[in-house]
């Protein structure tokens, strides 16, 4: 077989980031501060790197996901012996491609943006490596056809994410969040390590299609529990509730380069092994109580973190909660198991990566300038960095789901496919998913009237007259993501026909998995339909319209509060006075932590209730893990 055959190209997109890694090692051994040269060849190998893994990538759109191939590829011309697989295996369909795909842009984007963020900080040369390892085991995790090749990954970019989220060590609370990472991150990584293990024991193998093709119709107690272990082990990683709170601590202390990587890359990890184990190893969606699961997760795990983002006051933190907010959507639409709800999530997910990274650019802009996120001490910087601010509220724009921005399409999917759900079922609780998920696009647009505000208008703080537009490569790295923003908003039925249909037929073809690699399958490939009405017929005009009126009506009903009318007892605050006179002329400025402040008083118990329950304590993090265990340990011992 040739070197330039696609076949080898899985391979390539994933050794070129840790050959990167190992080169910027290699290249000098001196302080990367002291040496501005070797500073500049170090930035530009992983871009180069990167670069040449979404080129692998996007040269197996054609035969993968147009084509319907599944490519099996064994390291070391090893293969199957005495109808067991030998060796470690990648095997790629449309499902993995479409996975890479949205990781290796990501990488990219971030490596370019990086470049001009990263050139005052120290050590760059550790930041690069780490950077370079962290892509790699993403791509090796979403690539590999064996499942202990796959924990081998986890483990690579779990202590890489871990690394990096303290690489700013000055930063307040970098190694407390560093700390919490690695403390669950290692507990996720032990529990999908003793998962396999168990299915190791029992099954005699660690290939995916052969697991897939041995497990569905002999599954015992070891291997139920085996399921729950790695179940929990993957949401870890997608940090999904109850994992929520790593998120926040995670993207508010990394490097915004870091942030993108975490959001955009280390929670679509933890989707795809979730979608592996249970449509792939396990096939246990044809359960009602398995969809019930994920559904149920993902419409808590949605709802509860916008929440948590309208209190928040730190800007990374606030876009870390809806990250996993989004993340939610994705989780939901998946647990349907029907074909659109797939592609819905799919989309979704792809969407979340562009407009969640183009937002966390645009906080670390924000940061790069100013020197802080905290929302009650930002205003006015759109007179300073405009470029900044409409590429903000483009991101803004698209998470929120107003047209013609992505989000907007993969949302309008999502609420088809949950209540096609419920009329075919005739399961109203598929319907209050919908409303679940419009109540949360409406509080989503609501907390981004308060971002914009806080940051980007009113009045420009005095300490930061002097605030410049940050420089073009970052800004370039920002553009890049808003214009697929627009371009993935506009044209919904190309996104759909070349990447997230092929990749939903995907997850039904188990057959075809299995058959790759070289193993009997029994398993048929169902008929599948995506059939929905389309993004811009008037009926998703009007639907829109609803969600912008109540966003509208949060925004005044939060407002006709006033502080000084419920607290009366205390000193009046002239800062909340609508009107001014005398000599001196003052402005209001109007933090994040006032706007939607009557909204947080009627919801005070709720809050405090929350407040309580998210202590920051690492030991209440890790009993989260062990409960949800225990409760996922129950649940398929009785569902299974």
């Amino acid at each position: 077989m040739s070197m330039l055959n696609y076949h080898h190209f899985p391979i390539y997109s994933i050794m070129v980031l840790f050959f990167g890694a190992f080169l910027i090692a290699a290249i000098g051994g001196r302080d990367i501060a002291k040496n501005r040269k070797t500073t500049g060849v170090r930035a530009f190998i992983p871009l180069l790197a990167t670069a040449a893994s979404l080129a692998f990538l996007i040269a197996l759109i054609k035969p993968v996901m147009l084509g319907g191939e599944v490519i099996a590829y064994w390291m070391g011309s090893r293969g199957i012996s005495n109808g067991y697989a030998i060796g470690i295996a990648l095997e790629v369909d449309a499902l993995s491609l479409f996975f890479a795909l949205l990781i290796a842009t990501a990488l990219f984007v971030s490596a370019v943006y990086s470049i001009k963020y990263m050139e005052h900080d120290d050590n760059i040369g550790q930041y690069y490596i780490l950077y370079c390892m962290l892509g790699g085991g993403v791509l090796g995790l979403v690539l590999s056809g064996d499942i202990f090749n796959m924990f081998i990954m986890v483990e690579i970019l779990t202590f890489a994410a871990v690394a990096l989220t303290a690489f700013r060590t000055k930063v307040y609370g970098a190694l407390e969040a560093a700390f919490k990472y690695l403390v669950v991150g290692c507990m996720g990584s032990t529990l999908i390590l003793t998962g396999v293990i168990m299915l190791y024991a029992q099954y005699h193998t660690l290939n995916l299609a052969q697991l897939a093709a041995l497990i569905p119709g002999t599954m015992n107690n070891a291997t139920k529990l085996a399921f729950a272990l790695l179940y929990i082990g993957f949401s870890t990683k997608a940090f999904i509730v109850p994992f929520h709170p790593l998120a926040a601590d995670a993207h508010g202390a990394a490097p915004a380069s870091i942030s993108v990587l975490i959001s955009g890359v280390l929670t679509k990890s933890g989707i795809y092994g979730i979608i592996r184990l249970t449509y792939f190893l396990f096939q246990t969606m044809e359960l009602g109580a398995m969809q019930f699961m994920l559904v149920f997760v993902g419409s808590v795990s949605m709802f509860v973190c916008v929440t948590m983002a309208l209190a928040q006051h730190d800007f990374k933190r606030l876009l870390a909660f809806h990250s996993i907010s989004q993340i939610g959507y994705v989780l939901a639409a998946v647990g349907l198991s029907t074909a659109l709800g797939i592609s819905a999530g799919l989309y979704h997910a792809m969407n979340h990566t562009l407009f969640k990274g183009l937002l966390f650019l645009a906080a670390g802009a924000v940061l790069h300038e100013t020197g802080t996120t905290d929302l009650g001490k930002l205003g006015g910087l759109s007179k300073k960095m405009p470029h900044t601010t409409v590429l903000f509220l483009i991101g803004a724009f698209s998470i929120s789901g107003v047209p013609p921005f992505n989000g907007f399409a993969s949302k309008w999917m999502i609420y088809q496919a949950t209540y096609q759900k419920a009329v075919e079922t005739g399961n109203i609780g598929f319907l209050l998913v919908t409303i679940i998920a419009l109540i949360t696009s409406v509080l989503t647009l609501a907390s981004f009237v308060k971002v914009s505000q806080s940051v980007f208008f009113g009045q420009l703080p005095a300490e930061y007259e002097n605030v410049k537009e940050v420089p073009f490569g970052m800004r370039l790295a920002m553009g890049i993501l808003a214009v697929l923003c627009v371009i993935t908003g506009l044209v919904p039925q190309l996104v759909t026909r070349y990447l997230t249909e092929p990749a939903a037929r995907a997850v039904f073809r188990v057959g075809d998995y299995i058959s790759s690699m070289g193993f009997a399958s029994q398993t048929p490939a169902p008929a599948v339909s995506f059939a929905q009405v389309g993004v811009w017929e008037p009926i998703s005009w009007l639907l829109i319209l609803c969600i912008a009126l109540l966003a509208v009506t949060i925004v005044a009903v939060a407002g006709k509060y006033d502080r000084v009318s419920v607290r009366s007892s205390e000193t009046v605050d002239t800062k909340y006075q609508l009107f001014y006179g005398g000599e001196d002329n003052f402005h209001s400025q109007v933090g994040g932590g006032d706007l939607f402040w009557g909204f947080k008083h009627n919801w005070r118990h709720y809050f405090s209730f929350m407040h309580d329950l998210h202590s920051g304590i690492v030991n209440d993090y890790a009993l989260w893990a062990v409960v949800a265990l225990a409760l996922s340990i129950v649940f398929v011992m009785i569902v299974l």
